[in-house]
């Protein structure tokens, strides 16, 4: 792994086969990126809990790891880009199912890693240009709930009664992930990722945010009406949201 900036793109090569590995992880590496290896799908998580990466190149064949099973796990809790390896096999029918469950390109066995690359650079200059335009999305509209409103531009939650409600960075993220998805079960990880928290702190500093936040919305924690515990999963936001 090449540590020398936290500043450049980061990415994780899952792939079982040890020389494919280190192979592209080294050529990435050469072109100034950082880049690090996983073999299956255990270290992988390990890897992904500790650096939040910018791309992943995922082989669909791990063993006795699914490749595809993996990508369902990791589009459950995350929205990074990913590249999925397709082995020498002829047909389609894990190429398109990749792309259907969120991969973002594909590229096929045996590759060019000058390809490789281009395609790498491609997918994150993409990815780049659509969280600047989401960005800017954020400046505009706003969500209506419960007779509350949360207005994206000045970030202010005003509740029912005509007050403004003030948010802290991370219960404004909290808040704003809730009303992207609602009445949908979100996990833990997804909310992590979504507020952005650093890799240091556990999962339950989620809990810790989602009670602040039911305080401010419900009043009453224990007895929370707009988000609601969903058990094994994590959590639920209850009402219907009206974006505008």
């Amino acid at each position: 792994m090449n540590g020398n900036s936290s500043k450049k793109e980061h990415i994780i090569v899952v792939d079982d086969d040890e020389g494919i590995r280190f192979t592209v992880t080294d050529f990435l590496v050469e072109r100034d990126l950082s880049a690090s290896a996983a073999s299956n799908r255990s270290e992988f998580n390990r890897q992904f809990a500790r650096i939040r990466p910018s791309l992943i190149l995922l082989d669909l064949q791990l063993g006795r790891d699914d490749g595809l099973d993996l990508l369902r796990e990791i589009r459950s809790y995350s929205d990074v880009p990913i590249i999925i390896m397709t082995g020498h096999r002829l047909d389609e029918i894990d190429r398109v199912l990749g792309l259907e469950l969120g991969a973002d390109d594909y590229i096929a066995k045996p590759f060019s890693l000058r390809e490789l690359l281009a395609r790498v650079r491609a997918v994150l200059r993409r990815h780049e240009m659509g969280r600047a335009a989401r960005v800017h999305d954020l400046e505009h509209g706003g969500y209506r709930f419960g007779g509350w409103q949360l207005e994206r531009r000045k970030r202010r939650l005003v509740a029912p009664s005509g007050k403004q409600v003030l948010l802290s960075k991370g219960e404004y993220a909290l808040l704003l992930a809730f009303l992207e998805a609602p009445q949908r079960p979100l996990t833990r990880e997804f909310l992590l990722q979504a507020t952005r928290i650093h890799e240091d702190i556990f999962d339950r500093s989620i809990d810790v945010q989602v009670l602040r936040l039911r305080r401010k919305l419900d009043g009453d924690p224990n007895a929370p009406d707009m988000i609601q515990t969903e058990r094994g999963v994590g959590y639920v936001f209850a009402l219907p949201v009206e974006p505008y």
